[in-house]
């Protein structure tokens, strides 16, 4: 390095120091230049700077690896101070100091020529030190305790470079640019993707995570019509899990058409409630409560059981009680679960290594029911399921009237633009066989001709369902509406390993949603609290009737990414919508009447996103260990093995039930006996579904393989004392004031 080259006062006393400069930037300089890199600098390599730190938001307390972190984002200091003097590339070269969005300190970018002068930078840092006379080891301990102070933006110019340009850094205009992505905007592809970092670019390999830009945070109150238009929206686009449900049960249940529309009513109203109860006394993140598919495969299991099969007297309503008196065992298990503390011993043995196999294994639980249902009408469900695919992939970058309607919308707008073409196809005649009735079932069809069609026109035909005529304008879902509830312990026992497996998707999805909306993650105490409000929201479920539990929709965490709207107050005023609409009877009369086919083609797409979904949560773990990788891989193999080797020991169902309801049935005759009907029925029932076997061979291999935490990618959950200290976190997560007064000092487990 040249001599009276840079700006550096030590490397050129005889220089006079511009106006306005202090000590403060002596200082600074001085310490930059005395920082000792991290990495050697012949191999440096920023894509090098990755860890699970990094990407689940971890900070120890441990002064060593708090110096590892430190000085791994700052050593870039001296390299910089001494490449200032060298100005061979011109303007450009100096760094730029941001705010880590993990850490909350201040960290430097350099350019993509570390690399070209890794083998001069360790010369010329020697050569430095000899002219200040200073030991390169000086000033190390308060680098690792102390993170570097973030300068204002007239310091940082002062400190970057002097204003004639003798430090080649870049004029304010071009920075302001590239903090925009190059041009001074904005990339819209930035922006679709969900991915829009200040600073510009997507992010890589290597680098340090940035914070999702959102249209409005956690906190945000835009006005009543815009959380009018953004509540409703966020329901229409978790419509597919929201209202299918009943269409898959009830059908199975031997209810009828008007049976479905008030189950359909009855869970819009448990759907409105529940998330208002978790927005105000649960974790309080953004999240919608509702019936979800990890309660759909017992229900199932249940309901096709041999001691069902026969009935035919008030079916629906028996099996309904059934369930209805499983779910509230299982509630009070997961209340229990939260409010006793035992969640939060439990949170230190749930990884992702096991959240994501469970999740996935709730989605691919349903392979066999989902295209064998969508195949009875092949020109509904094949046109439904394409077009779903072209707007969530091909379309979704397009924009109408400022929104990618395309993307958000994709499940109701293709629902609705089939079900009119149904509808045309219904009208055109389609469907019309002469002397064959679709209100006649086809077991009571003689002849031929019509018991072959019947099956068609009941599962393709728009005007099937009575539900509109026999359905009141009027009715409000009131507790025990199908009768006061039927206790089993075979039931009972399915259900309470259900209701710990929602817990464990509900943890993924608290830690993935607050990493989303950019806020920290909760503490144990937090999520134990939102546990235990989840099993309360299943009593409610099970009170009122509506066939499943109620608990935290994986699939939510999508829409926020799609929608970059994270607004509590939105989603409480969509869920007042979903209480008014569930009082008016005809509105799930116009579900009900939703063909079969069409409702199993939507189903098809969204138990393919839940597991996407469920795999995502791999990202927080070391993708690339042999240990992950095998347990990922054996824990789905044999979740899907096991149950067909449970389900194969009921060969006279074959002749009872349809080929999509065989997995669900091998509860009444699987290979299990010890001589107790009630203990055999649910650990046959328990063995033959999939994310039961699949959870409990990933927990114990989870457990017992050794490995590290980063290499699990354990969860990292904030601390009590954060939550006393930091003011943000306790808005963020705090319950109300006169809750937190009441019940926040009694009870450890609600984290007020």
């Amino acid at each position: 390095m040249e001599a009276g080259s840079g700006s550096d006062p030590s490397a050129n006393p005889g220089k006079k120091r511009e106006k306005g400069s202090g000590n403060g930037e002596r200082k600074f300089g001085s310490f930059l230049q005395r920082v000792d890199p991290f990495f050697p600098r012949r191999d440096l390599n920023p894509r090098d700077l990755r860890s699970w730190a990094k990407k689940t938001g971890f900070v120890s307390d441990h002064s060593g690896e708090t110096s590892a972190s430190t000085r791994a984002k700052y050593d870039g200091g001296t390299e910089f101070e001494l490449q200032r003097g060298q100005d061979r590339r011109g303007a450009g070269s100096s760094p730029k100091i941001e705010i880590d969005p993990i850490l909350g300190r201040a960290r430097q970018h350099r350019g993509s020529d570390i690399e070209q002068e890794a083998g001069s930078v360790s010369g010329s840092r020697v050569e430095a030190n000899a002219r200040t006379g200073k030991n390169e080891n000086e000033g190390r301990s308060w680098a690792r305790d102390e993170p570097v102070p973030l300068l204002p933006k007239e310091e940082e110019r002062r400190v970057n470079g002097n204003a004639d340009g003798n430090t080649g850094a870049a004029p304010p205009e071009t920075v302001a640019a590239e903090q925009k992505g190059g041009d001074g905007r904005k990339t819209e592809r930035d922006l679709e993707n969900g991915i829009y970092y200040p600073g510009g670019g997507e992010a890589v390999d290597g680098e340090w995570p940035r914070p999702i830009v959102m249209k409005y945070g956690l906190r945000d109150n835009p006005g009543f019509v815009p959380l009018m238009y953004y509540g409703l929206q966020h329901y229409l686009s978790l419509a597919g899990s929201l209202l299918f449900i009943p269409l898959v049960i009830v059908p199975a249940m031997g209810g009828s058409d008007k049976d479905t529309a008030a189950v359909i009513s009855t869970m819009l109203l448990l759907t409105g409630v529940t998330t208002l109860l978790h927005s105000y006394f649960g974790t309080r993140l953004p999240l919608v409560q509702g019936s979800s598919f990890v309660y759909l495969a017992p229900a199932l299991v249940i309901i096709n059981s041999e001691e069902y099969r026969n009935l035919t007297e008030h079916k629906f309503r028996h099996i309904m009680r059934e369930l209805q008196g499983a779910i509230i065992v299982g509630s009070l298990f997961q209340s229990l679960l939260g409010l006793s503390g035992l969640m939060s011993l439990l949170l230190r043995l749930i990884n992702p290594v096991v959240v994501a196999p469970t999740v996935a294994a709730v989605g691919l639980a349903f392979f066999s029911f989902g295209f064998p249902q969508a195949g009875t009408c092949v020109e509904i469900s094949i046109p439904l399921i394409f077009l779903v695919l072209i707007f969530t992939l091909y379309l979704r970058g397009i924009s109408l009237f400022g929104h990618r309607i395309f993307r958000i919308y994709a499940v109701p707008l293709s629902a609705l633009i089939v079900w009119t073409y149904a509808f045309f196809l219904t009208v055109g005649g389609a469907y019309n066989y002469r002397g064959c009735s679709a209100e006649i079932p086809s077991s009571n069809i003689l002849i031929d001709e019509c018991r072959k069609h019947a099956y068609t026109m009941q599962h393709c035909r728009t005007d099937v369902s009575n539900a509109w005529v026999n359905s009141y304008w009027v009715r409000i879902p009131y507790p025990f509406q199908w009768g006061f509830p039927i206790f089993h312990m075979r039931t009972s026992i399915i259900m309470i390993f259900v209701s710990l497996i929602a817990s464990v998707d509900s943890v993924g999805t608290y830690h993935s949603t607050s990493k989303l909306v950019n806020v920290k993650p909760p503490t144990r105490e937090i999520v134990s609290r939102g546990i235990a409000l989840e099993g309360f929201c299943s009593l409610l479920a099970g009170m009122w009737g509506s066939g499943t539990g109620s608990t935290t929709l994986t699939e939510n965490v999508h829409t926020i990414n799609i929608t970059k709207v994270a607004s509590r107050r939105a989603l409480e005023i969509g869920a007042l919508f979903l209480i008014a609409s569930s009082f008016l009877g005809k509105i799930g009369a116009i579900l009900a009447s939703i063909p079969q086919a069409l409702a199993a083609s939507v189903l098809c797409f969204i138990w393919a996103l839940t597991v996407s979904l469920g795999l995502s949560t791999l990202r927080y773990t070391e993708k690339s260990s042999f240990r992950n990788i095998t347990i990922v891989g054996v824990s789905l193999f044999l979740g899907l093995s096991i149950p067909s080797y449970f389900q194969q020991y009921h060969p006279e169902s074959v002749l009872i039930l349809p080929s999509y309801y065989l997995p669900f049935g091998a509860a009444s005759n699987g290979p299990f006996h010890m001589g107790i009907k009630q203990l055999d029925f649910a650990m046959n029932a328990l063995l033959s579904m999939n994310m039961v076997v699949t959870f409990l061979v990933a927990f114990v291999l989870d457990v017992t393989v050794p490995g590290s935490k980063e290499e699990r990618g354990a969860y990292v959950w904030s601390r009590a004392e954060e939550m006393a200290t930091d003011p943000e976190m306790q808005a963020d997560y705090s319950l109300p004031g006169r809750v937190a007064g009441c019940f926040g000092c009694r009870c450890r487990c609600f984290g007020s």
